[in-house]
């Protein structure tokens, strides 16, 4: 009993300081921004108004909030197809024996974008999408498509997709990078298997990769989503949320109430309801996906 007890205190000993940071700089800032959303307060004065809920009713009758909801919805569904579905699909056919002995150079490639300062690649693609010398416009007006040149970036109809466009460029290889990992811990056994009874590549991708990866698969998924509903830089940069306010998202809507209207209670207002729809979808696919439980 007493060297259970013992042991106790060191396993607590070891685990208190990862608990202590989780704690000051994790769930306390989240309590303090709930709290902080209560009252109506700015950055040069030192008097703060109790408002109860306002600010939350005031968002949700805000059609910019709506706007910025649907960016965000569009960014995650797009995400999920390119990032989780392409990166999956990339990553089989990288791992097929005829590719294999060039994954080193196409890891590569296909990685780099994700590790470029999202600044330096928002000022990139603002380049590429110039109406006037772009790239974009330039192949399209080459390969005789001039009807399809347009200012991308400049057009309300196309300047969010234009956005979340470069995303998917920017991280769908660092989705590549986590299947590969996961496929190359699947056992080779269970390919030899499938080879025995004759199974095509297609079959063996979705009955037995797939299964094997569903932990990865899981795990990709919530942290797409959540990058979704967090996004900012791109759009930021880009866009600054423009034009006409088209490409807001939450996070340009946060900054924009905080730092340009200076409303900290109705930027904390947003950031609360970010939290609540991230956590919210992140127990959904924890839920879905069952994680942790034997298929």
């Amino acid at each position: 009993m007493t060297r259970t007890f013992r042991n106790s205190r060191t396993a607590i000993l070891f685990i208190l300081p990862a608990l202590l940071f989780i704690l000051f700089f994790v769930f306390l800032p989240i309590v303090l921004n709930l709290y902080n959303s209560l009252f109506r307060w700015n950055s040069f004065d030192a008097g703060r108004v109790f408002v109860g809920f306002e600010y939350y009713g005031r968002l949700f009758k805000d059609p910019v909030f709506f706007t910025a909801l649907k960016n965000n919805s569009l960014y995650a569904v797009i995400s999920l197809v390119f990032q989780v579905g392409l990166g999956l699909i990339i990553a089989a056919l990288l791992e097929d024996k005829l590719i294999r002995k060039f994954q080193p150079f196409f890891r590569t490639v296909f990685f780099i974008p994700s590790v470029i300062s999202i600044a330096v690649v928002g000022l990139l693609w603002q380049l590429l999408y110039n109406p006037e010398v772009g790239l974009v416009n330039g192949v399209l007006n080459a390969i005789g498509q001039s009807e399809w040149a347009m200012s991308w970036l400049g057009d309300s109809k196309t300047a969010i997709y234009a956005v979340v466009a470069v995303s998917q460029w920017q991280y769908t290889g660092y989705m590549v990078m986590l299947f590969l990992l996961a496929m190359q811990k699947i056992p080779f056994e269970y390919y030899e298997a499938s080879m025995i009874d004759g199974a095509s590549k297609i079959k063996t991708f979705f009955f037995i990769t797939l299964p094997q990866m569903k932990e990865m698969i899981l795990v990709g998924t919530v942290i797409t989503v959540i990058g979704a509903f967090k996004v900012f830089d791109e759009v930021y940069v880009m866009t600054n949320g423009g034009p006409g306010r088209s490409t807001e998202v939450l996070g340009t809507m946060l900054y924009r109430s905080a730092f340009r209207n200076d409303e900290m209670g109705y930027a904390s207002t947003i950031g609360t309801i970010i939290f609540v729809i991230t956590l919210t979808l992140s127990l959904i696919q924890l839920k879905i996906g069952k994680s942790g439980e034997e298929a």
